[in-house]
């Protein structure tokens, strides 16, 4: 089987739920029902921030990986953290995955911050996605959480992180990007 590593944070972990919840779970019930030879890995961690996700790339990157998905940067914002270095950190990640397996498909979740980071920040943050995604030759997932976000009753009680229903929704999202590259 080819592995599919979703490399993220609590987004990716399914923060809140049991792990068959989360969206790269769902994920591989997906695959597994189309008996599609691939096992996804979720390399989701509660709290990562892009520099942490850079100093944990080399251990997660131990097994093979065909498809990594990478989806980090919200941490990032919500700390207020330096977009140059939030983009330096993307970057090293992604060059760290391509030096390891140069062959690897690589998918990249974009993010937003929220409105109260102010115009310029939330408008800078935005562009990194697309921007290294069109770099490094990656699919970009234009926002992960289109159609969750904001939305109660698709949310935890915290208003962050996708209940049950809508890690549905972000599997669909995930899985719309996913599929051309199987």
């Amino acid at each position: 089987k080819k592995t599919i590593l979703f490399f993220g944070n609590s987004l990716t972990a399914g923060y809140g739920l049991d792990e068959e919840q989360s969206f790269p779970s769902l994920i591989q019930q997906r695959i597994d029902s189309l008996g599609l030879p691939y096992m996804v890995v979720n390399a989701g961690l509660s709290g990562e921030t892009t520099s942490g996700g850079k100093n944990r790339i080399d251990w997660v990157l131990k097994q093979k990986v065909d498809i990594f998905v990478l989806e980090l940067g919200a941490n990032d914002v919500l700390r207020g953290l330096d977009l140059k270095a939030t983009e330096d950190n993307l970057k090293a990640i992604l060059d760290r995955v391509k030096s390891t397996y140069p062959d690897v498909k690589l998918i990249l979740a974009g993010m937003q911050a929220p409105p109260n980071m102010g115009n310029d920040y939330t408008r800078q943050f935005a562009a990194i996605f697309p921007k290294l995604a069109k770099q490094y030759k990656a699919q970009l997932i234009p926002f992960l959480l289109e159609g969750v976000a904001s939305i109660p009753t698709l949310n935890l009680a915290d208003g962050k992180h996708p209940n049950v229903e809508g890690q549905k929704i972000v599997r669909k999202r995930v899985w719309e990007v996913l599929e051309g590259v199987l």
